[in-house]
Order: C-alpha cells, then structure tokens, then sequence
C-alpha cells in the first residue's frame, strides 16, 4: 500500500484508562496516538463494557449514528454508540454499547471466572457494530487494525459482507495476536451466530471446533498483515500465522517497552 496510507482504523478490545493497564490496552492507549502524530488519520474503537464509569470518564451517546439495530439468533439488538476524549492525545474512543451485551459489570468472565456464554454474540455484535458505525461516519480507513480477540470476526466480515462497500473496497486488515483466550471455548451457537451476508458454511470450516486458537484462525485467513503483540502467544496460532504467507512483524520486547514498537509498526502499515 505504500505511503498512500492515510487513514488506520484501531479496533480494540482493550484502551487504557479505561480498562486497567494490560499488553494490549496500553497499546490500545498509545498507538493511535503515536500513528496521529505521525500525520494520519484515526479513529480508534472499543465496547463500552459495564465497567466502565461513564461519568468519571465523560462519555456521551452520539445520537446521529445511534440507532439501527444488528440482528443476531433471530433477536434484534439496538446499536448504542458513545464517544469520550483522551485529552492529552487529542482524541477520541468510539464505544460500541448493548444494554443486553455490555451493561454488565464484568468483562470477559462472571465473578466464579467462567467465560460467558454469549462471548460470541457480544464478539459479532462488536465486529459488525464497528463496520456499520463507521460507513455512517463516512470515513474510509485504509488499514483497520484490529487488536484483542473480540476483534477477531471484523476481517471475515469485512472481506466477506462488506468488500462490495465503497467505505471499504480498498481496506486492509492488520491483525495483532495475542494469547487473550486461546483455551477458552464457545457455545455451540457461535459458528451459526457468524454467518451473515457473503459468509457460508464452507468459509467457516476452519472454526468447525469452536474456540479461541480457531477464532484467531479465522481472523488470521481474513486479514493482510500479522503482528505477534505478545511474547506468550500459544504455539499452534503462531504458527498459523507464520504459514499464511502474510506480511509478519515479530514480538519484540524491547520496542515495546521504550515505545518505539510505534514506529515499527507505522512502517508496517505502509508495507501491507
């Protein structure tokens, strides 16, 4: 893609401070940041988990793209999406919000630890509520990377449902891998959950077991470029990545730590 790129969409599961500080939702803080001072463009989103303090943390529903609602299971779900400032970044966070998905004050699992069931209706409802927000907005991104596993459907749904879109013609998938749910499995459901638009049951045999190695999997066959965003990432999606043939950028500690990971990963975009 070369210096034509302009625009990076930044999906994200986790930013910092608004989930506490992990691998991914510091990354989710200070790339956007890093890739706008380096004169692009972005727009950065995440789900508005129940967790969250939506006083302490200003956020406001954005009532012009509010509104439509995302079908799933045969239910239909309202689309709520909010917006707040990181001030010292000078920019914005786009919350993906559901009363029945998000509004709990847990993330990922209930208070005994155990994954929630509805995982992956909260994973499709986030990938398309992304896709559907951003062709109101009008906003054409040339890279969307997508970062945290329930990010992982946007690629399959973007090649897949929305290719024909203009918004989304000429976008690329950078996807970051990490070792966030890899032994966790879904319900049943999941695989029929998915399919929507362009999607078969041939595009999904990949995801025949449905669970975190076989999610990262599925994004990775969708996607244009890989980032190893972790040094513990289980070996078997490692691998899946290495084999694709895509563009890979290697974990590297160190610019991780010193922020220059940033950088590297700017070049990369402009590589994909």
């Amino acid at each position: 893609m070369g210096d034509s790129v302009k625009r990076v969409l930044f999906v994200n599961s986790e930013i910092f401070p608004y989930l506490p500080e992990s691998e991914i939702s510091t990354i989710g803080r200070f790339l956007p940041q890093g890739i706008q001072e380096r004169k692009k463009e972005i727009r950065s989103f995440m789900p508005r988990f129940g967790c969250i303090n939506e006083r302490k943390n200003q956020l406001h529903e954005v009532i012009r793209l509010s509104g439509m609602n995302i079908i799933i299971n045969d239910v239909d779900r309202p689309l709520v999406i909010k917006v707040a400032s990181i001030s010292a970044a000078r920019m914005q966070v786009y919350f993906i919000d559901n009363e029945d998905y998000f509004h709990r004050k847990q993330v990922y699992r209930d208070e005994e630890g155990n994954f929630f069931s509805d995982n992956g209706e909260r994973a499709v409802f986030f990938a398309r509520g992304v896709l559907e927000t951003v062709k109101k907005l009008r906003w054409t991104p040339d890279i969307i990377h997508c970062q945290g596993w329930i990010s992982h459907l946007l690629p399959i749904y973007l090649k897949k449902a929305y290719i024909e879109d203009p918004i989304f013609s000429n976008s690329k998938v950078v996807l970051s891998l990490y070792d966030d749910i890899s032994s966790e499995k879904f319900n049943e459901n999941f695989k029929k959950d998915i399919i929507f638009g362009g999607i078969t049951d041939e595009d999904m045999e990949i995801f025949s077991q449905p669970d975190g190695i076989n999610l990262a999997k599925l994004a990775i066959r969708y996607s244009d470029g890989i980032i190893l965003g972790s040094e513990n990432i289980h070996e078997e999606i490692v691998k899946a990545g290495k084999e694709s043939g895509l563009p890979l950028l290697g974990y590297n500690a160190e610019s991780i730590k010193d922020g220059s990971y940033i950088e590297e990963y700017n070049k990369f975009y402009d590589q994909i």
